[in-house]
């Protein structure tokens, strides 16, 4: 296992030089080997673990080191992690059978399997204070939200979505859940005590929103799209500012006490760093280069570092005589070849 340290680019840090409150970023990286690609990842905060979806399985990853300290196996075509600390469950969405695994937190043995009959899995999320976890679902012909109790794992309501494209989830300090659609480009609010929508709200994004993030303190959504990021009041369903990105963002992330929100820009590769200087005022302290494709993070609030991770794929195969040319993007969907690398990435000051 080979490890690597770097810094934020020269050319990016000579761009911030003159902006005020500029900061250094340290970014790490490892090959932590593993076979197939991924989606979500999520870090367990204070512990160092890192749980990285890889398709039909789960690494975990330790964050200071790159060490693989363990494996969670059959979780087809999966797509993200849960964690419940104090149930001591772990959640993984598997679209490929439409179940939820749930597994110790502890030893990662494996509890159980619960179908999820609306199918379409996606996004997973856990909310402590309703103790509850939340799935966002491509289900067909519109999306869901279904809730799990985190400690029996049973299903305890669902609602239907305006968009068959839901991504990213957050509950605010109302108790109520805010889901990014991204074909209709709005935030849908669910009210979790009836199942019924109360709420949409549109962001004015030309692609997305996808990743979702949500500050108690200031009561402000942040929702990453491919030409920005947008900062929303969630009181008032108003958009409030905007922070500049980049293209491939699919997951936010967000450090409460250090007031810093990471966006992970897969189309070039980078991690756009901004601060929070005010409820409406955000400025863009860093964009640190990762690698091609890596576009969901996760951010531990206790250790304040952000992960992210993704495979580095070999050259497409030729195509057969007579086929149309094979495209897709750098690390992303597409025509690809093997997985040459697989980097887990952490930065931090």
């Amino acid at each position: 296992m080979k490890r690597h340290a770097l810094y934020a680019g020269a050319m990016a840090l000579a761009l911030l030089s003159a902006r005020a409150g500029a900061q250094t970023f340290k970014v790490e990286k490892w090959n932590i080997g593993g076979e197939g690609g991924t989606d979500y990842v999520t870090a367990e905060p204070g512990t160092g673990r890192v749980f990285v979806s890889r398709q039909t399985h789960v690494m975990v990853v330790d964050g200071s080191t790159g060490k693989v300290l363990g494996d969670i196996p059959d979780t087809p075509r999966m797509h993200g992690i849960a964690l419940a600390a104090k149930e001591n469950h772990g959640f993984t969405s598997n679209a490929g059978d439409s179940t939820v695994t749930v597994f110790d937190l502890k030893t990662l043995a494996f509890i159980k399997k619960v179908k999820i009959p609306q199918g379409g899995l996606d996004g997973i999320m856990y909310d402590e204070a309703s103790n509850r976890v939340y799935l966002t679902n491509h289900s067909r012909p519109v999306g869901t939200l279904v809730a799990l109790d985190a400690k029996t794992g049973d299903i305890v309501g669902s609602a239907n979505l305006e968009d068959n494209g839901p991504e990213g989830a957050v509950a605010d300090s109302r108790g109520r859940i805010l889901v990014n659609n991204e074909n209709k480009h709005t935030i849908q609010v669910i009210d979790p005590k009836t199942w019924t929508s109360v709420a949409s709200w549109p962001l004015g994004c030309e692609d997305g929103p996808t990743g979702i993030a949500y500050d108690k303190a200031t009561d402000r959504v942040f929702s990453g799209c491919a030409d920005s990021s947008v900062v929303t009041d969630a009181k008032t369903g108003k958009v409030v500012a905007k922070i500049a990105s980049h293209d491939g963002v699919d997951a936010l992330g967000y450090d409460p006490s250090q007031k810093l929100i990471y966006i992970p820009n897969g189309d070039p590769g980078n991690v756009v760093v901004a601060r929070q200087d005010g409820p409406d005022k955000y400025t863009v302290v860093a964009t640190v280069t990762t690698v091609p494709g890596a576009k969901t993070i996760t951010v531990d609030p206790v250790k304040h570092v952000a992960y992210l991770f993704q495979p580095e794929y070999g050259p497409a195969p030729a195509p057969a005589a007579g086929s149309p040319p094979a495209t897709g993007r750098a690390g992303g969907r597409g025509a690809r070849g093997p997985i040459k690398a697989a980097w887990f990435i952490a930065i931090h000051q």
